[in-house]
């Protein structure tokens, strides 16, 4: 009789060992829950830089002639463009470019004859950078007004930049933050759970674009220079555990 008593209690011991070994399996195999949500970080700002470059060139054979007539050239431009409000520490000359400019001579029925050298093409650049936008936008738009004192100046379309990006960024990146947790909290709601702590986050590429463009972005992030007006975005990936 005791030996059925214990062969019954030793066979119970299994059954119960086994069930709690089952659980224990089962909830070490559980994955924890976790809700991935992406929030957008989005601004328009106004460009507070902006870098306007011409350039302007002289050709002659004599190159002493050359250089001379350029130098003309180059304190006519910077008076002009003192002319209009710009000062001296606003506006750089780079170094003069030099080429050799060759004529390539051909007889009548295709045969090449070799080259002869004509002259040179002397050119140089003056580059603008202002937190001046308007006035230096006005000043390429009458640049032409050059023309009247014999100057041929070619102007370079304008670019604009952003002095105060690394504050936008951060600005943008707890904008983008704070988006990606209401998405996550509304999700955690909705599906009866709760929202825990937060397990990862991942910052996405920043953009800027220009505003009401169809610019794409890029994997490497797109930078536009060429729009005053411009729409910085940034996206913030975060994975917080449910409860």
């Amino acid at each position: 009789m005791n030996k059925n008593i214990s062969a019954i209690v030793f066979a119970i011991a299994i059954v119960v060992a086994s069930i709690i070994l089952g659980h224990a399996v089962i909830n070490r195999n559980k994955q924890v829950g976790t809700i991935s949500v992406t929030g957008l970080g989005q601004t328009n700002f106004t460009s507070d830089l902006i870098v306007w470059e011409a350039r302007f060139s002289q050709v002659n054979s004599d190159l002493k002639q050359a250089y001379s007539d350029l130098k003309n050239n180059k304190e006519t431009i910077s008076e002009y463009l003192k002319s209009k409000g710009l000062s001296n520490d606003v506006i750089v000359f780079n170094a003069v470019a030099t080429d050799k400019e060759f004529k390539q001579n051909y007889t009548t029925d295709g045969k090449y004859l070799g080259q002869e050298f004509i002259g040179y093409t002397l050119s140089q650049t003056v580059q603008i950078n202002s937190k001046e936008v308007e006035k230096v936008e006005k000043i390429s738009r009458e640049v032409t007004e050059l023309l009247n004192k014999g100057i041929q100046l070619y102007s370079i379309a304008p670019r604009y930049y952003y002095t105060k990006l690394e504050d936008l960024k951060i600005e943008m990146v707890s904008q983008a933050t704070d988006n990606a947790y209401v998405r996550a909290k509304s999700i955690a709601e909705n599906s009866g759970t709760k929202l825990g702590e937060l397990s990862l986050a991942q910052m996405g590429i920043f953009q800027i674009t220009g505003q009401n463009s169809n610019e794409d972005y890029s994997w490497g992030g797109a930078y536009n220079t060429a729009s005053k007006e411009k729409t910085a975005s940034i996206t913030m990936k975060l994975t917080y555990r449910v409860k």
